[in-house]
């Protein structure tokens, strides 16, 4: 009983605080209105299905439907250029009468590419029959070849399948579905011309088993490399756990293949190099389900590069709460796991570690100088028995976890869905890595984890004035970030510090692309000048100037016995504290402290100086700020003037604030008391249980 007892206890705790946890409050969140973006939005725009950035020439290309439409890059809401990429009536037809929507039998632009001519290519569904096509963009004109491929692999027939691709030196990663029906999925390259010298994976479940795709990354670990070492590259996908009991169990995994792989000699126009590991993002259960990845390269050594993805709770696990994470991956980390162990199937269809002898090269290795010296110049040079062993074994022992073991954040109230990541350099020469994910329902998180403290959320933006899912974010090298959503592009800079309206409210925000610029008197990004200051680690604003003027409390008479409400507006989340003259206000028969103000019964001892102020703990250090002040004077009704001023009689917002302010505040009495009735029940029942049990054993 005893240990039921703390089974159920420890699951009770755990609810709260995985509930607790899990809530990391923005420490500012900005409406739409206020954030100060660009956004481009036409009655006739809509459908964006792809979103690419050009720096070189100042463009942003959008595939929209069957329109390719590019955007100033400078400025979103300035349009260049439009071209029309239709599907024929006779394709349309006959997708049509292959069982397909009218919706869907159009030509919908998946993926624009930038070749090394600067010319694009560019991908459309072409009513279920993906092809390809050249196009121009100059700083006048967009237009395409007229010289249309047809190609398998490269983009999905369906224009709703998700797909994952990369383009490198002309040749084209694309991890995708290659037929009709969506059930062939292939990850392959293919190029310099879309669909010929392709290499892909077999049709095998143990390769892919119904995977979703979500990213693909190149590390060009040939550069400053010491061994002449092959690039990689890594895909990033769910699937189907073959190695599981349960069957439909969904898993994250991370794959690798050479990018030089050309096949084997038995294996041909296969891969013979892909070998995958399952990733693991621990937060409320184990198989957490990957959404976005961003490659975060190390430009001193590519070893040190770390990957960045963000994770939604799996909906298989039943009674899951929904959250979202980022958990952050270094790429030594993630080769370490592919030099471990593999896993072989049995003959009853389970897996279990490999450990026989290894072929050399070492499986799943790329060509090298070793490699070279041993004859081997290219995967089609290598050893039956090398690729023989890959096919039978893609699957590693080790999992792949994240740096310290757990998340970098955890949200519970919005679910992610885009990362990029921006590395901001501090004046001292510091580094701190700015994660920007966009949300399922259309908003921006800036967040940031410096060594020592948890995740945090600095400020988060509503990108699109409908609460609609952030679909595509690219990030250019000046700070400018370009949010898509299905029906508009919205452009910001993530630099922008203008928000930040005191010395103080800058400083404590600890935002690493801003501090305070004593010379201009506003808060502003790096400068790296004597007169700009920040402080993340302690938030310590001793530094900044006292104000010229002192706001005046304001002065408000409050009726005697009467309920009424004093308002407290933060511009930030921070939670909020009172004070009557010096003393903390703390809840009582006549006081109710809220998360919008103070509601207060007063009596005629209840007059003075209220302050609403923030509260902020920075490493143990207490901030408090103030919001608003009241001077209050309490009168009896009768003693009330005809004639006055009854605006100036109760600062009180209207009823429905206050009935929601009151709500919020019964639901969390209500939780807590069902917390505490619970906990009281099971101490009941178990100390019932011991009483029986001691008369039991008792003597007669």
């Amino acid at each position: 009983m005893i240990r039921g007892l703390n089974v159920l206890l420890w699951i009770v705790f755990t609810a709260v605080t995985i509930g607790i946890a899990a809530c990391v409050t923005p420490y500012r969140s900005v409406p739409f209105q206020n954030v100060n973006g660009k956004l481009f939005q036409e009655p006739t725009f809509g459908d964006l299905s792809s979103l690419t950035l050009r720096e070189d020439i100042d463009r942003l290309i959008l595939g929209a439907g069957e329109q390719i439409v590019t955007l100033s890059s400078k400025n979103v809401t300035k349009k260049t250029g439009q071209v029309s990429w239709e599907s024929s009536s006779d394709a349309k037809t006959l997708c049509q009468m292959k069982g397909k929507s009218r919706e869907k039998c159009k030509n919908f632009i998946r993926a624009t590419y930038t070749l090394k001519s600067g010319k694009m290519l560019v991908c459309g569904t072409n009513a279920f029959s993906p092809s390809c096509d050249y196009m121009t963009v100059t700083d006048e004109t967009i237009s395409l070849d007229g010289n249309q491929m047809s190609v398998k692999g490269t983009i999905p027939f369906d224009p709703s399948d998700r797909f994952a691709s990369l383009m490198n030196d002309d040749t084209l990663f694309s991890a995708t579905s290659a037929n009709f029906l969506g059930t062939e999925m292939v990850f392959q390259k293919h190029g310099p011309i879309p669909g010929q010298n392709a290499i892909k994976t077999e049709m095998k479940q143990s390769l892919l088993s119904e995977p979703n795709m979500i990213s693909v990354s190149l590390v060009e670990a040939s550069k400053d490399s010491d061994n002449g070492e092959d690039d990689q590259v890594f895909l990033f996908f769910t699937e189907k756990a073959v190695e599981e009991q349960r069957a439909d169990l969904l898993v994250s995994r991370v794959a690798r293949v050479c990018k030089s792989d050309l096949g084997g000699k038995k294996i041909q126009k296969k891969w013979s190099s892909f070998i995958k590991a399952r990733l693991d993002c621990p937060f409320g259960d184990s198989s957490a389900l990957v959404q976005d990845v961003f490659l975060l390269k190390n430009q001193t050594n590519w070893k040190h590069s770390i990957f960045y993805a963000t994770f939604t709770s799996n909906p298989q696990h039943s009674g899951a709460s929904s959250h979202s994470a980022v958990c952050a991956y270094r790429l030594s980390d993630v080769n370490n796991v592919f030099a471990g162990r593999f896993l072989a199937e049995t003959g009853t269809g389970g897996w279990v570690p490999y450990t026989g002898a290894l072929p050399s090269p070492r499986p799943g290795s790329c060509i090298n100088d070793e490699t070279r010296a041993a004859g081997f110049s290219s995967s089609l040079d290598l050893p039956d028995n090398y690729t023989t062993f890959v096919i039978k074994h893609p699957l590693m022992e080790g999992v792949v976890t994240p740096i310290g073991g757990k998340p970098l954040l955890v949200q519970s109230s919005r679910k992610f869905s885009k990362i990029v990541v921006d590395q901001v350099t501090s004046p001292k020469g510091e580094q701190h890595q700015m994660l920007l994910i966009g949300t399922e329902s259309g908003w921006l998180q800036k967040a940031v984890k410096l060594d020592g403290e948890e995740g945090r959320i600095v400020e988060e933006l509503q990108l699109f004035e409908d609460p609609l899912p952030v679909d595509f974010l690219q990030l250019s090298t000046t700070g400018q970030l370009y949010g898509g959503t299905s029906n508009a592009v919205v452009q910001v800079d993530v630099r922008d510090c203008s928000r930040y309206t005191s010395c103080d409210d800058c400083i404590l925000a600890r935002d690493p692309y801003c501090g305070w610029d004593r010379m201009e008197g506003k808060c502003a990004s790096a400068a790296g000048t004597s007169s700009w200051f920040q402080s993340l680690t302690d938030g310590d604003t001793s530094l900044c100037p006292t104000p010229d003027v002192t706001k005046e409390p304001e002065a408000v008479v409050l009726i005697k016995d009467r309920a009424q409400f004093l308002p407290c507006h933060p511009d930030t989340n921070l939670p909020t504290s009172w004070r009557f003259a010096d003393d903390i206000l703390h809840p009582g028969p006549r006081l109710t402290p809220v998360s919008q103000g103070l509601i207060i019964t007063p009596s005629s001892s209840d007059a003075g100086l209220y302050t609403c102020e923030t509260l902020q703990d920075i490493g143990g250090r207490m901030h408090r700020r103030t919001v608003i002040q009241y001077l209050v004077q309490v009168q009896d009704t009768c003693n009330l003037a005809p004639v006055q001023d009854t605006s100036t009689l109760v600062p009180v917002q209207d009823s429905r604030t206050l009935v929601r302010t009151l709500k919020g505040a019964l639901i969390t009495l209500v939780v807590f008391t069902g917390l505490v009735l619970i906990f009281t029940l099971l101490l009941f029942h178990h100390l019932k249980s011991r009483n029986q049990g001691n008369s039991e054993d008792s003597p007669v």
